[in-house]
């Protein structure tokens, strides 16, 4: 397959992502800081998050398992699981924070519980689009000798 095709199908994958609400204009933004010398500066990042979240719904499980909750703690480390999904344009994951922060503010252990269910559930859906985008599309692209767009108007 031709690069300049394959390079399409990338774009229109990403529009894809940000029509539905997957992701935002950050993410757009994060690929203007990529250029040739670091082709694959974005999906680094992208690995970062998914390592760092990983970490971040560990501790937050454990931390809504132990009584007495520590609204505090989850409250925390939600905040800064919606700061790297923002960072990255991950929208709905960051959506399904901000409504966590409110479970925290109310204390609610159910609500709580509910909304690391939600938070998952976004977190998996975009790291399973973006691990494709990542694993499939933009190695196919570059394994070609082509080079990811790092603007993308549309």
């Amino acid at each position: 397959m031709e690069v300049g095709l394959m390079r399409r199908q990338w774009i229109q994958y990403i529009e894809g992502l940000i029509h539905e609400g997957t992701l935002d204009g950050q993410y757009l933004q994060l690929l203007q800081l990529q250029d040739e010398s670091n082709p694959t500066f974005v999906s680094e990042v992208v690995t970062l998050f998914f390592e760092d979240t990983e970490e971040l719904l560990n501790k937050l499980r454990i931390a809504i398992s132990q009584p007495p909750v520590d609204f505090k703690k989850i409250d925390d480390h939600v905040h800064q699981l919606k700061g790297s999904s923002s960072s990255i344009g991950a929208l709905r994951v960051k959506n399904a924070c901000i409504d966590f922060r409110s479970a925290c503010e109310q204390q609610s252990p159910d609500w709580c519980s509910r909304c690391l269910q939600q938070v998952e559930q976004e977190f998996y859906g975009v790291k399973e689009k973006l691990s494709y985008l990542y694993a499939q599309l933009e190695k196919r692209i570059l394994n070609a000798g082509g080079s990811i767009p790092a603007d993308l108007s549309f």
